[in-house]
């Protein structure tokens, strides 16, 4: 690779050029800037312009002209192996998707943290004439799953990432915040789109019948078994199945899917012909799995072979900005269901609902929507029109500055049942707490959030990259 390699910035907003322009330059690297795509397509395609050919690009996607996407799309025609990064103040899982199903390099969410915008610069430089990702022109729409969070920017870029891969995906996040959307999503996204998309949930079904459910039986099993019934495996064939609330699963099930994702095969309850799977396995919880395994509750080598691609999903009181958007979605979609004008919130209520801990994540402020879109008289949403139990929260201003009182009650609970030394627990939990807000502060910019902490980037990044798999950090 040319030691000063020349990198194209394409964008019509004059100050994205500008700092990425002197970011680059301070990291002795060339630039050349564009302020649409068409030129750059025609300084691209010239037969001159393998003289001075960038060895990456970095493209907005909505600008005047020929868009980002299509150009990224028609510099693959040229240039196969030129690594595109898009980027885009349009954060959103179909603009994510769509820039890696196009051949995009790498997918950069504004605002970005401008290290973050370099290194992925010089990770494309390096993979330079390596890195070929196939064309896949058709669109996939998800709208109910909406963030601009940091920490959402992260999952619609692992959707993207994931696109065109069949592997296993385990999930974790509390209940209610969008689990099984998002498996929807990798399955929408996946290379079986079009084959079926089943989910079970193992918390909702009796120990003795998730085998059944799982793998199906033959006629006459069983006492009750007087026909023979496929299993959810069998109705999944060809496509994905969806396994809710692993963690619940028990243990006789786990040795038969650990069996199934080991050999490939299952057979039905009282079968003796061997069926062959081929089906993508996507696993979600809210429980510790690490901890599950360590009270022998989870089978250890069930878990590795589940653990292999990890997304962990944020609380909404971790994405506390993506609330007002949501509220919108939320109540526009209600309005159009049950055929009244949609609703709306004002500025006080936005700021005030954004200000909740909503232990219900996602589910609990939809259900919050639909509860105003029937019961307000009015399409203005105030303060006052809000449920009951949603404005008898404690204030959160007053809750705060006891936070101290509450950490001394907590160690003399721990002291009292003998759970000790105290300090390992507490003291990673806190420093996670720290990081958690000074990275929310920052809006996921690692540089700012390491100066707020007295720390130096490096020291952050190795303390989130330390931190247990079920963290989800908010960059």
């Amino acid at each position: 690779m040319n030691a000063a390699p020349l990198v194209w910035i394409i964008d019509d907003d004059r100050s994205i050029r500008w700092v990425l322009e002197k970011a680059l330059h301070n990291e002795g690297i060339t630039t050349r800037l564009f302020d649409q795509a068409d030129l750059a397509l025609t300084q691209l395609t010239r037969s001159e312009a393998g003289k001075k050919q960038p060895a990456v690009i970095i493209s907005d996607i909505r600008m005047p002209g020929l868009d980002g996407l299509d150009f990224l799309q028609q510099v693959h025609q040229f240039c196969p192996g030129l690594p595109v990064i898009i980027m885009t103040a349009h954060s959103d899982l179909d603009s994510a998707v769509n820039a890696y199903k196009k051949g995009a390099f790498d997918y950069l969410p504004k605002p970005f943290d401008i290290d973050d915008a370099v290194h992925l610069v010089k990770r494309g430089a390096a993979h330079y004439s390596r890195k070929t990702v196939p064309e896949t022109p058709e669109a996939c729409h998800h709208a109910d799953i909406i963030g601009h969070a940091p920490a959402m920017q992260e999952i619609f870029r692992a959707i993207g990432r994931l696109a065109q891969s069949t592997m296993t995906v385990l999930i974790n996040g509390e209940s209610g915040t969008g689990k099984e959307l998002v498996a929807h999503a990798l399955h929408t996204n996946s290379p079986r789109k079009h084959k079926p998309f089943i989910a079970l949930n193992m918390a909702a079904i009796p120990e003795e019948l998730v085998e059944s459910e799982l793998f199906g039986h033959e006629k006459g099993a069983f006492t009750g078994a007087n026909n023979k019934q496929l299993g959810r495996f069998e109705q999944a064939q060809g496509g994905t199945l969806f396994l809710d609330e692993i963690g619940d699963m028990p243990a006789r099930a786990q040795t038969r899917l650990l069996r199934v994702l080991s050999n490939g095969d299952y057979f039905r309850i009282g079968g003796s012909q061997a069926i062959k799977a081929d089906v993508r396995i996507i696993a979600a919880t809210h429980q510790n799995l690490e901890q599950q395994v360590k009270k022998g509750s989870f089978r250890e080598d069930l878990f590795h072979r589940l653990n292999v691609i990890r997304l962990c999903l944020p609380r909404l009181r971790e994405r506390r900005e993506d609330i007002p958007s949501l509220a919108r979605f939320f109540l526009e979609k209600i309005a159009r269901e049950i055929a009244i004008k949609p609703r709306y919130l004002n500025k006080k209520t936005e700021r005030y609902l954004s200000s909740l801990p909503w232990p219900g994540n996602v589910r609990q402020l939809e259900n919050t929507c639909r509860w105003l879109s029937v019961m307000t008289n009015s399409r203005e949403i105030l303060i006052s029109d809000l449920p009951n139990e949603l404005r008898q929260v404690p204030d959160a201003s007053r809750q705060e500055t006891d936070w101290t009182k509450a950490l001394q009650h907590w160690a003399k609970r721990e002291l009292s049942a003998g759970r000790t030394p105290i300090l390992n627990k507490a003291q990673p939990a806190f420093e996670q707490a720290m990081i958690r807000a000074a990275l929310q502060h920052c809006a996921g910019k690692r540089q700012e959030a390491a100066k707020l902490l007295g720390w130096g980037r490096n020291t952050l990044t190795r303390k989130i990259q330390g931190m247990e798999p079920g963290f989800c950090h908010t960059e």
